[in-house]
């Protein structure tokens, strides 16, 4: 059973990761691109190359290009293995951000996107954006990307990671201001209108970072629930071996009736709380359940401790 279980576990993971290249694709087809606007990452660059080409060399080739770059120096400089979500996730992503382009209607983009002006657009597209990052994050899957830049850096270099890829992306913006730029009826774009889009990358950059950790961190959210029951024999195996998740059970006793009692401790994320609910009313519909927000359960089925460094 538990092989059944690792299988649909990799295709719910999957479908999550597809569903957060789709908004991440969306956000930059329908409100970024067709606003000339600039974010961080490889995909700003992608975005300056496909402007400075007047729309002859898409985003999405130039972005597959420079991953397969980076891949490549971060496995020989830092003998970094690269999972089969990363390398979906960046295949996926340069196909559909060629793709959006074009079988998006112009109508729909002119409706949602250049009507409502580049300031709406940047917000909206920076919600779907960092909402589909922080899906791909969840699951353990990746857009690469600079952070392999970060990281090389950091490997010679005493600079975090986190600073190294601000400076990045503020780099790769400004960048933009000394680059032409085309619009989709192939007219250049003028000096002012750059200045506004720099403002504007600064402000999809900051949003894409809040929206994307504020997803990250409801996925990964973790309760600690607690179960007093008569029949905690069976919802200790109906989790252990139905829910597959660990489970502890403690030795109580009941103050009021001096009485010996079995309470039933588990560690689960909230999303899987509902299914765990189901389980112990359907068992002992008069169980006693606490449930309790943890801020972070580390080991073996949740987050993993990392040890950083200081050169």
């Amino acid at each position: 059973m538990q092989p059944k279980n690792s299988f649909v576990r990799t295709v719910k993971e999957y479908a999550v990761i597809t569903l957060g290249l789709l908004l991440y694709v969306t956000g930059w087809g329908t409100f970024l691109v067709s606003n000339n606007l600039v974010g961080g990452g490889v995909t700003g660059i992608s975005s300056i190359i496909q402007y400075a080409t007047n729309g002859r060399v898409l985003m999405g080739t130039s972005y597959f290009i420079i991953n397969v770059g980076l891949m490549i120096a971060g496995f020989f400089v830092l003998g970094k293995s690269f999972s089969g979500k990363t390398i979906y996730a960046i295949i996926l992503a340069s196909v559909g951000l060629n793709l959006c382009q074009q079988i998006i209607p112009q109508e729909i983009i002119q409706a949602l996107s250049i009507d409502n002006g580049k300031l709406m657009s940047t917000l909206m597209g920076g919600l779907m954006v960092g909402t589909g990052v922080g899906l791909c994050i969840s699951q353990g899957g990746s857009t690469g990307g600079t952070d392999i830049i970060a990281l090389i850096v950091n490997k010679y270099r005493n600079v975090s990671p986190g600073r190294m890829l601000l400076t990045i992306d503020i780099f790769i913006i400004l960048s933009s201001l000394l680059v032409p730029s085309y619009t989709a009826d192939g007219s250049l774009v003028p000096v002012t209108d750059k200045v506004t889009t720099v403002v504007y990358g600064f402000i999809l950059v900051v949003v894409n970072g809040m929206v994307a950790d504020m997803c990250i961190s409801g996925m990964h959210q973790s309760v600690q629930v607690f179960i007093f029951s008569k029949k905690y024999e069976e919802i200790a195996n109906a989790i252990v071996y139905d829910m597959h998740r660990g489970t502890t059970v403690l030795d109580g006793q009941g103050w009021y009736s001096k009485e010996p009692v079995k309470v039933v401790m588990v560690l689960t994320r909230k999303t899987d709380l509902s299914a765990l609910l189901r389980y112990v009313k359907s068992i002992d519909s008069d169980a006693f359940v606490s449930v309790g927000s943890v801020t972070g359960v580390y080991g073996k089925g949740f987050d993993t401790i990392k040890n950083s460094k200081k050169k």
